[in-house]
């Protein structure tokens, strides 16, 4: 018998899981402390630590526009 893996929610995912998740869908790798460094930059958590995959890449999206 196999055991399946758990499933991802993508609004809450551990920086680990984000990281993971954000480098096999781009162009580039991504790692924790990437994400660690964007949340010190004021991008958005949920309340209990976790990332809201949707609303962190809004917050890419529009930090990418202010460097424009």
């Amino acid at each position: 018998m196999t055991s399946a893996s758990p499933q991802l929610n993508p609004m809450a995912l551990t920086i680990d899981q984000a990281a993971r998740v954000l480098s096999t869908a781009g162009p580039k790798p991504v790692t924790p402390e990437m994400v660690r460094d964007d949340i010190d930059d004021g991008a958005p958590m949920n309340g209990d630590g976790t990332l809201n995959l949707v609303h962190y890449a809004a917050w890419l999206i529009t930090e990418m526009s202010r460097a424009d």
